[in-house]
């Protein structure tokens, strides 16, 4: 490789770094693959529950990628009195159409209960 291609090649890598870190400091959000979906689930007042430190919870997180932002969730170490009158008894638990469902699920199955296209 001669000097004028590894100088161009360092220059795009700088600005991709500067790009994807903007976003991470202003707190920018890029788009995720399911925002239309965690919007549908929002909209239609279905809420999660879970802590910060529940590993279900995180892998639950962890379906939606950044697409998690859109989606109504309650944090039961911050909003305890929440979660129990809601009938939370473990985490994570989804509440849809007043019904709770405990554990991880799928998106296709949050799909299929919420009517929200995936």
């Amino acid at each position: 490789m001669n000097t004028k291609t590894k100088a161009f090649m360092a220059i795009g890598m700088l600005v991709i770094f500067g790009i994807y870190f903007s976003n991470k400091l202003t707190g920018n959000v890029v788009a995720g693959e399911f925002d239309s979906f965690a919007q549908c689930l929002t909209e239609k007042e279905i809420k999660m529950y879970g802590t910060e430190w529940c590993p279900h919870c995180k892998d639950q997180k962890g379906l939606f990628g950044n697409s998690f932002d859109y989606v109504d969730y309650i944090d039961c170490d911050k909003d305890r009195n929440i979660c129990t009158l809601a009938g939370v008894t473990g985490y994570p638990t989804w509440k849809i159409n007043g019904q709770n469902y405990p554990g991880t699920q799928q998106l296709s199955r949050l799909s299929e209960l919420s009517e929200c296209e995936l």
